[in-house]
Parts: C-alpha cells; sequence; structure tokens
C-alpha cells in the first residue's frame, strides 16, 4: 500500500479545471496506474481526497495499492519546471501494520453521508431513494453509527471541556460541507451503418430525475475532523485501505491520520 501526496498549482487554469470536477480528478487519479486495482470489493481500492488548506495549497491525496505516476498531473496541474519532485510517495504498509488497538490519533475524513428515505407517495416494497444528510447533527450521527464496524470509536471530550448541554461530548467537527454538481459522461455507443466500419458515438441524452441530465451527479463532500481511538486494527485497516462510506470514485471516502500532540487522554 502506498500514500502519496501531490500539490495542485490553483495558480494555472488546467489546475483549476481539474478540481472544478470530480469526474476529472477521478480520470486523472485512475491514469497514474497502467491497470487499476479492481474495484469489485476483493481488495484494498484506490482512494483520493482533495483538501484545500487555505488560499495557497491544495493537496490532492491518493491511497493505492500499486505505486501511482502522476507524471502527468505535473505536467498538467503541477509545477513542470521545477526542480522539486512533483508529488511525495510513502510506504503505508508498514503504518498499518504498526496500528494496535488503543492507539490515538488526530483523524480527517471527507465522506458521502447519505441515507435511505422512501417517498409517503411510493408502495411498500418500491425501492428507496437515497438521499444526503444536510445538518451537522445528523451528518455527525452517521459517522458515530458507522464507528465500531470500522474498527474505531470517535474520543469523547473531558466534561470540563464541553461547551453546550448536549451535542458537543466527541472530539469531532464538520469543517466542510460542499454540494456537487456535475456531468458525467455517457458511456461511447458503437452503431454500424452498412458496410462501413464501426465508429463510435455519444449515447442519446435521457431524462435524469427533475428533468435532468442521465449523466448528471449530485453529491455532498463532508469533511470530519477528529480524534479517534482504534478498537478493531484488522477493521480499521480495511476502513483505510477500503474506504468509508459512497461516491469513493468522486473523492469521498479516504481517512487520514496524524499524532495527536494537545493534552488530554490518549495523546501521542
Amino acid at each position: 500500500m502506498y500514500l502519496t501526496r501531490f500539490r495542485v498549482n490553483t495558480g494555472r487554469f488546467e489546475g483549476r479545471r481539474l478540481l472544478g470536477s470530480p469526474h476529472r480528478v477521478h480520470g486523472a487519479v485512475n491514469a497514474s496506474f497502467p491497470t487499476p486495482p479492481s474495484r469489485d470489493g476483493s481488495g484494498p481500492r484506490v482512494l483520493w481526497r482533495v483538501d484545500h488548506n487555505g488560499a495557497s495549497e491544495t493537496l490532492l491525496f491518493i491511497v493505492s495499492p500499486t505505486r501511482p505516476d502522476l507524471t502527468h498531473l505535473v505536467e498538467q496541474a503541477g509545477w513542470p519546471a521545477s526542480d522539486e519532485a512533483g508529488w511525495t510517495t510513502f510506504a503505508y504498509a508498514d503504518f498499518l501494520t504498526a496500528l494496535h488497538p488503543g492507539d490515538t490519533w488526530g483523524f480527517r475524513l471527507t465522506a458521502n453521508p447519505v441515507h435511505n428515505i422512501r417517498h409517503q407517495y411510493l408502495e411498500e416494497g418500491q425501492p428507496t431513494k437515497r438521499a444526503a444528510h444536510r445538518t451537522p447533527r445528523h451528518q455527525m450521527k452517521w459517522l458515530l453509527d458507522r464507528q465500531e464496524k470500522a474498527g474505531f470509536e470517535i474520543v469523547r471530550k473531558p466534561e470540563e471541556r464541553r461547551l453546550l448541554p448536549e451535542g458537543d461530548e466527541y472530539e469531532l467537527v464538520v469543517r466542510d460541507q460542499i454540494p456537487l454538481q456535475f456531468h458525467r459522461p455517457q458511456p461511447q455507443a458503437e452503431t454500424r451503418a452498412q458496410a462501413q466500419a464501426p465508429t463510435r458515438t455519444q449515447a442519446p441524452p435521457k431524462a435524469g430525475a427533475k428533468g435532468g441530465r442521465a449523466g448528471d451527479v449530485q453529491i455532498t463532500k463532508v469533511t470530519f475532523d477528529g480524534r479517534l481511538r482504534i478498537t478493531d486494527p484488522e477493521a480499521f485497516r480495511r476502513t483505510l485501505t477500503h474506504g468509508l462510506g459512497k461516491a469513493k470514485a468522486y473523492g469521498c471516502g479516504l481517512m487520514t491520520l496524524a499524532p495527536v500532540r494537545s493534552q488530554g487522554e490518549g495523546a501521542a
């Protein structure tokens, strides 16, 4: 496993264009591997996330089973004439192996908190619709509901540090909430005309929800910052290498860790 960090040059038009669509970033990340890993759930997958750390620094993080080659990204959205390396890749396997029960870490996770709803006009047995959680309270509950199965627990604050009578008991903050809508190109359809060679053309557009195009994608990205304690290292390693939640192809699901340096229980 490998963890890669790439700094995007937002001063370049192509860098800003890349960041304007999760579909473009997804394609650029996949192009970093001669053979992208399978997405059938049988093994670790490629995960990515974009962090905007102020106006001057935008970082792309990638977790992958094989080492990526980001030469194309440096040429497109980096500093190709710089003497500095365009990206940094770290061996991740030894770090994952060293994780133990009770270890406490700071973490950042960008996820797509969703739930299934059933409209009142739908009959019993009809498919439910996936909808995004919109409020921080429900988004935090979404993460808390998944922590046990994911192999960790969110650290609770000491009572003297709780500023609110309720809803402020965890070392957890919803830092960003970004609704995104973008167009995902439809698969190309093959057509044949008499004896002509086969050509490829855009598949006919289909009506999407509420009159939208079939290729329209709507997701809500939420970034969580907080502190966690590992409860099940094996399950937690799977969370770090397989992702958490939906929309992994569009920059959701990747959790990264950082040492805890603040005072308090479990500081590392």
